[in-house]
């Protein structure tokens, strides 16, 4: 019996990499003759670094500047002329020193990592935006990879949401020769746009800190990012579909880098060669921390059991804790889902212990086995 086990990370407790491992020692203690391919898997968020590597391709380690200036130590993954980067681990949340800074906060890092995937000779490159720290509408990226946006004295504006109040112009003369030739795409599940009740500031910016005052400053400040983006583009992109993801860096890739946005799980099952390894397989595990409503809306477990539903693979879940029914489930193209809580029902003793709980359900997987 051939099993491929395709899960995300337990977050906070385990990466991909980590729960694919302990299921496969449950399995293989209880069925000693299944052969078992880990395939770990991410939507473009956090892990989404680690998947490539776990795909094989090759590490390149860059230090860049962090989302409110501190050096960071971070990475790009490449293959060939392709290289993946993911902006929660040079520019995210969990990149922040000392708290979330929601006006001053950028994704320069970001820009100034895919630089040097560029300058190494990259030609295609792919961009998790998930896990953002920032709401300044893309323009730390723009900035990274070389852009100016100044202010109405000709000096750079500072960084962050709040610095694009001063903007007054933009400069795209080294960005556009950078990326002559370089295909972007960026691996996102959003479809808000840059601006108003759905858009990055509104929707997102709580999450990062940001009071009602702060949503409307960041709001208007976007604003005016879009009219200069529009200005010397010559394209008005501001309420396309994913324009608002990270804080609207969607925005800056569609509307000055020319990307194309696609589904996260989409594109990280593709770099993966997912659906070469999936062909065959007598079952697919699949798996994230919390089963729940937003599992059904682009999260990795659906998105793996829609590629292996093309195979006419079977698949089952493994999950921290559930709130899905078994016909939501079913919907989904998953057999059957099994969570740490039911062996375990402390949260807090869940995750502490969730390798060895893990080990325990890909046992229990085994046993339902023909």
């Amino acid at each position: 019996m051939r099993i491929v086990l395709a899960c995300d990370k337990f977050k906070g407790s385990l990466t991909a990499a980590e729960v694919c491992a302990a299921l496969e020692r449950g399995l293989v203690a209880e069925r000693p003759d299944a052969v078992v391919e880990r395939v770990p898997v991410a939507d473009g968020g956090d892990g989404t670094l680690v998947a490539a590597l776990e795909a094989g391709y090759e590490r390149v380690p860059v230090t860049v500047t962090g989302p409110t200036g501190e050096p960071v130590d971070t990475a790009y993954a490449r293959s060939g002329d392709l290289a993946v980067v993911e902006m929660a681990d040079a520019s995210g949340l969990s990149r922040l020193p000392g708290g979330l800074e929601p006006l001053t906060a950028s994704p320069v890092g970001t820009g100034e990592l895919m630089a040097a995937a560029v300058d190494a000779g990259c030609t295609t490159i792919v961009l998790g935006v998930g896990g953002s720290s920032s709401t300044d509408g893309g323009a730390g990226l723009v900035v990274g990879l070389g852009g100016r946006v100044l202010d109405a004295d000709g000096a750079p504006v500072p960084l962050g949401g709040a610095g694009l109040e001063q903007a007054a112009s933009l400069d795209l003369t080294a960005v556009r020769a950078r990326l002559d030739g370089v295909t972007v795409t960026v691996a996102s599940d959003v479809d808000n746009p840059l601006l108003g009740p759905r858009g990055a500031a509104a929707v997102y910016g709580p999450q990062k800190g940001a009071t009602p005052d702060d949503v409307r400053r960041l709001d208007a400040a976007l604003a005016g990012w879009a009219d200069l983006v529009a200005a010397e583009t010559g394209r008005d992109l501001r309420d396309a579909p994913g324009a608002g993801a990270a804080g609207g860096t969607g925005f800056a890739a569609i509307a000055v880098l020319g990307a194309d946005l696609r589904p996260g799980i989409e594109t990280m099952l593709e770099l993966a060669g997912f659906e070469e390894r999936v062909a065959g397989a007598d079952l697919v595990v699949t798996g994230e921390g919390s089963l729940d409503a937003q599992s059904l809306h682009g999260k990795a477990p659906v998105g793996v059991a829609s590629a292996a539903a093309r195979h006419g693979v079977g698949v089952v879940a493994v999950c921290g804790v559930s709130s899905l029914s078994d016909a939501d489930l079913a919907t989904a193209g998953i057999r059957r889902a099994w969570a740490l809580s039911s062996l375990e029902p402390d949260p807090a003793r869940s995750m502490a212990d969730a390798s060895v709980l893990l080990e325990r359900l890909g046992a229990e997987v085994a046993r339902s086995l023909p």
